[in-house]
C-alpha cells in the first residue's frame, strides 16, 4: 500500500503531484491546505484525509484527524513537537496509540521513529519561494515495515 502524504500548499496545489502521487492508495493533508478546492483536487487522484492548520479558516475540516490504512493507525495534526509535545497532543496520542503521525507546519521534511511511532512531516509544498526546498511524500507499507520515500518539488 501507498500513502500520499502532503502539507503546506497554503492554496497552492503543485501540478506534478498529481503524477508523483498517482497510484497511492490514500492522501494525507496535515494542514494549511489555503482552499478547500486543494482537497477536492487530491481527492480526484485518491480518498484524502485532511486536517486544518493554524493559517486555515475552512468549514469542514477537523483540527485533527485519525485514519487506519493497510492495518496501521495514524494521526494527523498540523502543528506536531516530536522532542517536545504538547499537552493536547500528547493525550491525544496516548488515546490512540497511532503507528504514525503526520504533521506540517515546520516547512521542513521530518522521519523519525520516537517510542515506538513514525513522526512524518513531508516537507512544504506551497508555491516556490527563494530557498524554501519543496517536496511531498509517499509512506509505503510493506511487509518489511514501513518506507518513507521524500520527492521534492
Amino acid at each position: 500500500m501507498k500513502i500520499g502524504i502532503i502539507s503546506d500548499t497554503h492554496g497552492h496545489l503543485e501540478p506534478r503531484v498529481e503524477r508523483i502521487f498517482k497510484g497511492v492508495n490514500h492522501i494525507l493533508h496535515a494542514g494549511d491546505i489555503g482552499y478547500a478546492s486543494i482537497a477536492l483536487e487530491l481527492q480526484m487522484i485518491a480518498p484524502v484525509t485532511a486536517v486544518l492548520g493554524n493559517c486555515d479558516d475552512l468549514p469542514g475540516f477537523p483540527l485533527t484527524a485519525v485514519v487506519t490504512l493497510g492495518g496501521k493507525k495514524f494521526l494527523v495534526h498540523h502543528i506536531v513537537t516530536p522532542h517536545d509535545l504538547q499537552d493536547g497532543v500528547a493525550a491525544r496520542i496516548k488515546k490512540e496509540s497511532p503507528d504514525v503521525v503526520v504533521f506540517g507546519h515546520t516547512h521542513k521534511r521530518y522521519n523519525e521513529t520516537r517510542d515506538g511511532i513514525l513522526f512524518l512531516n513531508p516537507g512544504y509544498s506551497g508555491k516556490p519561494k527563494l530557498g524554501s526546498e519543496r517536496s511531498v511524500a509517499i509512506l509505503h507499507l510493506e511487509p518489511a515495515g514501513l518506507r518513507t520515500e521524500f520527492i521534492p518539488l
